[in-house]
């Protein structure tokens, strides 16, 4: 019955039908080879990972802007940049001691914390609170004396394979991070100003977080003067955890093996004498998003955005971390777009409505390029229908072994429901991918919904859709390298966003927000 319903829907809603044969032939200048090309290029060693503020972010962004000049995309104001300042707090310096020890940074404890001023703590109670969000039945934070600034507890759920894990038994269960962002979010939310995170594999923690730990924090320069009130993450060993425990008669085991055994862990309070000194260096950085523009023709006053981000994590430890996937991929494929758009305007054929091409910079920083231009738009927002974001899109995650004709579509649906439909039928009449809807959703445990540059659109309103392959064994791996792309696979996915943005730009009706 829904089959049989599904094109009346559609007809209704006044979407197209048939197939369009100049979209079509548009759609060809896609192509792998130039995919290839623009990606050997951009993710090789000579572009140093394009950290933003760095040498290979600048060489990545000149690159760019002058493929979209090439293509015969026009600069905005005169110019393919967007540039905008960026404040970067230097690898925080945190300095712990007792009385009687100091510990000791990167074998005891390492900190991937926000921005602070200089300060120091000292700590003469800590909440000990079992496993915080992860499981509400072990969550006693709402229970506790508030004055009580700082909070322990362990990573991971209380479940038996976390346990086994923690114990030196197992492996590391697959959603661990997301665990612990959840975590830090609810001691937020409960008014803590330090949570300590007792880690079952300390090293291999630091090596995850290395990017975070060793290339400091950065923010928009003008959101420097605001106040400094982000929570202290410390990320510690059993060793150090079990040497604060012990003066209340505790221990990471015995606490592990009672969960182990179903027993629940009662929360209680730590007496310490913990010192903590923090300290940071600043210092003002330049970045700049690149743009290439294609006006429209009779409705060009609306406009319709395709986004990436160039970015990438730079050099650590010596080691370049080249992003092929993340974001290189994306990043080819809007150069693809600006390529077709510009070229069917050179050929007569141009979008009625505006495009703007833009690769961003920040976004590893914490989508600061995009959310610049959000607060500063080329173009206004109330005229902008849709973001079209595209964040790895090269490679095929575990769930899909075996088949690379698929995509995750997130946020298709959030705000507007005939974006949706218009993506789902471009699909349909043209591509014939599998969309996979598995993360769209708010409330994701993986919350990519919020954690790529289209968020910064969604914000405000404007219907968004962000194309993306999932993450792989290689994700923010100095390992994320060209030759494990797939780049039929990335030209399928990019020739989707080309016809589901050929609609937007070319339908009489700009789409509606029809949900909050």
């Amino acid at each position: 019955m829904k089959k049989l319903l599904l094109p009346i829907l559609f007809y209704g809603c006044n979407l197209f039908a048939q197939t369009d044969t100049v979209a079509i032939r548009f759609s060809k200048i896609i192509s792998a080879d130039n995919l290839r090309k623009n990606l050997t290029v951009l993710a090789s060693d000579e572009y140093e990972g394009r950290e933003t503020g760095k040498k290979g972010q600048k060489m990545a962004a000149d690159y760019i802007s002058k493929q979209f000049r090439d293509y015969g995309t026009s600069p905005v104001n005169g110019n393919y940049f967007q540039p905008f300042s960026l404040v970067l707090h230097n690898p925080q310096q945190l300095k712990i001691s007792t009385k009687d020890k100091s510990f000791q940074s990167t074998v005891d404890y390492f900190s991937p914390s926000a921005i602070f001023k200089d300060t120091m703590i000292e700590l003469k109670k800590i909440l000990f609170a079992g496993y915080g969000i992860a499981d509400k039945k072990y969550n006693d934070y709402a229970n506790t004396d508030s004055s009580i600034s700082a909070v322990m507890i362990m990573a991971g759920e209380p479940l038996k394979k976390n346990m086994d894990f923690l114990l030196g038994k197992g492996k590391n269960p697959s959603n661990w991070s997301t665990v612990q962002r959840m975590k830090v979010d609810e001691a937020k939310r409960f008014e803590k100003k330090i949570i300590f995170i007792v880690e079952g594999d300390f090293e291999k923690s630091l090596q995850d977080n290395a990017h975070r730990i060793y290339s400091g924090r950065m923010r928009l320069a003008e959101d420097e003067d605001k106040n400094y009130t982000g929570l202290i993450t410390i990320h510690i060993s059993k060793k150090m955890a079990n040497e604060i425990l012990r003066e209340s008669g505790q221990s990471i085991q015995t606490i592990a093996e009672g969960i182990t055994s179903s027993s629940r862990p009662n929360s209680f309070e730590l007496k310490t004498d913990l010192n903590l000194k923090v300290f940071q260096t600043i210092e003002k950085i330049e970045s700049e998003n690149v743009v290439g523009f294609v006006e429209g023709n009779d409705l060009k006053d609306e406009l319709v955005v395709i986004t990436a981000h160039y970015d990438h994590l730079g050099i650590q430890e010596n080691a370049i971390y080249n992003g092929a996937d993340d974001d290189g991929s994306g990043t080819v494929a809007v150069i693809e777009l600006a390529k077709a758009f510009a070229g069917a305007k050179a050929a007569g054929k141009g979008p009625r409505r505006s495009m703007l091409f833009m690769t961003v910079a920040g976004e590893e920083k914490g989508l600061l390029g995009s959310d610049y231009y959000s607060r500063h738009p080329l173009f206004p927002l109330k005229n902008t229908i849709a973001d079209l974001n595209i964040d790895m899109i090269g490679r095929i995650d575990e769930e899909h072994k075996g088949n690379a004709d698929y995509v995750y579509i997130i946020g298709s649906d959030m705000l507007s429901s005939s974006l949706h439909q218009i993506n789902d039928l471009s699909n349909r009449n043209y591509v014939k991918l599998q969309l996979d809807y598995k993360f769209n959703s708010k409330d994701d445990p993986n919350r990519y919904y919020y954690r790529s540059d289209h968020y910064n659109f969604a914000k405000h309103n404007i219907p968004v859709i962000f194309y993306f392959n999932g993450v792989h064994e290689d994700y923010h791996q100095e390992s994320d390298e060209v030759e494990k792309i797939n780049f039929p696979k990335i030209e399928k996915i990019t020739k989707l966003v080309f016809f589901t943005a050929w609609e937007l730009v070319n339908r009489n009706e700009r789409i509606k927000v029809d949900k909050k």
